[in-house]
């Protein structure tokens, strides 16, 4: 089911206009969270129109509860959101009912994208995992915005080739790594891109539950809570449900086979 989903998802953003120069894109550059902050391009004031008055609409700025579904699968795909506040979740249900988590977004991150390429239904749900808020746009908003912020272009172009390589890089943990080097790359990646140094260690708040992570590791929670156990009694690393501290990165990141 993951191998199948992921293969799609990748067709569907090759086929993107600017997929050559998406795929030529430097795979470490597109790890780096300054992805969603591009140099010399206020993205937040493109998108959210008291920057942008020409394009004000009264539905631009939308409140989420937590627990509130922003979109579900089948759904009109018409509008693309960018995030201002707020983690959300995107994900799927598979043919038995089981969820498959695809990512996590944070504060900045931009979802609902294929609607920009042709997307006509939705094929996952988007879900707010706190209080959240976003400027929400519809596609002719967008595609205006487009072609009067040419930053825009190459913004849309990076968000999809970073997910692309995101896609590629989990189809291949899957394929070639076990169980527990899935949850240790997966630490390492979160830790890398929303981690803060703290001395000689790192800390990542609003650390996800373990469910999440066997969600989006294709393991189980008793596997995640297991590794993350002897981790910390290995003393890489400790936790709670707030936060995670790594106190050895480099270490943690020989563990993964």
């Amino acid at each position: 089911m993951n191998g199948i989903f992921t293969f799609t998802y990748i067709k569907e953003y090759v086929n993107f206009p600017f997929h050559s120069e998406i795929l030529n894109l430097n795979p470490f550059y597109m790890k780096d969270q300054s992805l969603w902050f591009l140099e010399n391009i206020d993205v937040t004031g493109i998108f959210c129109p008291k920057k942008i008055g020409d394009h004000q609409s009264p539905q631009t700025h939308k409140n989420f509860k937590k627990g509130d579904y922003i979109y579900m699968p089948d759904q009109s795909s018409d509008k693309v959101f960018f995030l201002n506040e707020g983690r959300v979740k995107i994900g799927t249900y598979g043919e038995n009912g089981k969820e498959i988590t695809k990512a996590i977004l944070n504060k900045g991150e931009v979802f609902g994208e294929l609607a920009m390429i042709s997307e006509e239904k939705r094929r996952d749900f988007a879900y707010a995992m706190e209080d959240s808020q976003a400027c929400v746009l519809t596609t002719d908003e967008m595609k205006t915005m487009m072609k009067d912020h040419s930053g825009l272009s190459l913004f849309f172009m990076k968000v999809m080739g970073s997910r692309v390589l995101e896609m590629e890089q989990r189809l291949e943990s899957l394929v070639f790594k076990d169980s527990r080097s899935r949850i240790v790359e997966y630490l390492v990646d979160l830790v890398k891109k929303s981690g803060q140094r703290v001395g000689y260690e790192w800390v990542v708040r609003k650390f996800i539950t373990h469910q999440e992570i066997a969600n989006l590791t294709a393991t189980s929670r008793q596997t995640v809570t297991t590794v993350l156990n002897e981790l910390r009694a290995s003393n890489l690393l400790t936790f709670n449900r707030k936060r995670l501290l790594v106190r050895d990165l480099e270490n943690l990141e020989a563990e993964i086979v």
